[in-house]
C-alpha cells in the first residue's frame, strides 16, 4: 500500500511538472531563438546533395544551392541533376526522358515540402505550440501536433530546452494526394549556429526514398 502511495505521489509530481510548461511563452522563446539563428544562416550559402532511390536502387541525384535573399526568403537553385536510367533510342527514349524529368520534379517537390516544415513562420510556430501537446524530459522538449500546415498532417519536434533550438523534426503529410513522411535532423557549427544536417523523405506511392545532405556551408560574398 505504501509503495502504491509513493508511486501515485511521484506520478502527481510528474504531471504537475508537465502542467507548468507555459506553451505561449515557450512558443515565443523558440520563435525568437529560431529567428536569431536564421539571421546567422542568412550570412551563409550552402549546397544540398539529394539521392533518390526506388526499392533500394539509386535512380537519380539532385544538387541544389541554398541561400536567403534580401527579403529573408529561402532560395533553392538547381545546379545539377543526374539519372542512372539508361536512355533508349527514338520515341521510347523521349518518353523515358520525360518520365525521368517528372520523377526528378517529384523529388524537388518533396524536398520543398520538407522545407515548409523546416522554416515555419512565427505565427505557424505559435499556433502549432498552442494546439499541440508539449512535454519535457531530460532537457529535451517534445511538441506533437496535427493539422499543422495542411489538413491531416502531423508534426513532432524535439527542442533543446537550454538553447530553444531544434534538434529534429518528423512530419507526415500528403503530396499530390500521395502520403509522404520525413525526418529532419539538425546539427550545430562550432560557433553554435544551428543548421539542417540531413533530410530523409519516404514516398510510398513511388516506393522511393530521398536522402539529402546539407553541407559546403560558406560565407556569402556581398
Amino acid at each position: 500500500m505504501k509503495t502504491i502511495s509513493l508511486f501515485c505521489f511521484a506520478l502527481m509530481l510528474s504531471i504537475a511538472g508537465f502542467s507548468q510548461i507555459d506553451k505561449d511563452q515557450l512558443a515565443l522563446d523558440v520563435s525568437k531563438a529560431d529567428a536569431q539563428n536564421t539571421q546567422q544562416l542568412e550570412k551563409l550559402i550552402w549546397k544540398r546533395y539529394s539521392t533518390a532511390t526506388v526499392d533500394g536502387e539509386v535512380k537519380g541525384t539532385l544538387t541544389t544551392e541554398l541561400s536567403f535573399n534580401e527579403h529573408d526568403s529561402l532560395i533553392v537553385t538547381p545546379i545539377d541533376q543526374q539519372t542512372t536510367v539508361k536512355q533508349k533510342p527514338g520515341v521510347r527514349g523521349k518518353i523515358q526522358e520525360n518520365t525521368a524529368q517528372e520523377n526528378m520534379d517529384y523529388v524537388g517537390e518533396a524536398l520543398q515540402l520538407s522545407i515548409n516544415y523546416v522554416y515555419m513562420s512565427k505565427g505557424q510556430l505559435i499556433d502549432f505550440f498552442d494546439k499541440g501537446t508539449v512535454t519535457e524530459n531530460n532537457g529535451i522538449i517534445e511538441i506533437k501536433g496535427t493539422n499543422v500546415l495542411v489538413k491531416g498532417d502531423a508534426l513532432t519536434i524535439h527542442i533543446d530546452a537550454t538553447t530553444n533550438l531544434f534538434l529534429d523534426k518528423h512530419f507526415t503529410s500528403t503530396m499530390d494526394n500521395d502520403p509522404v513522411s520525413g525526418d529532419i535532423v539538425y546539427e550545430k557549427f562550432s560557433n553554435g549556429v544551428n543548421h539542417i544536417s540531413t533530410t530523409s523523405i519516404t514516398l510510398p506511392a513511388k516506393k522511393a526514398l530521398i536522402s539529402a545532405v546539407n553541407k559546403d556551408y560558406t560565407a556569402r560574398i556581398e
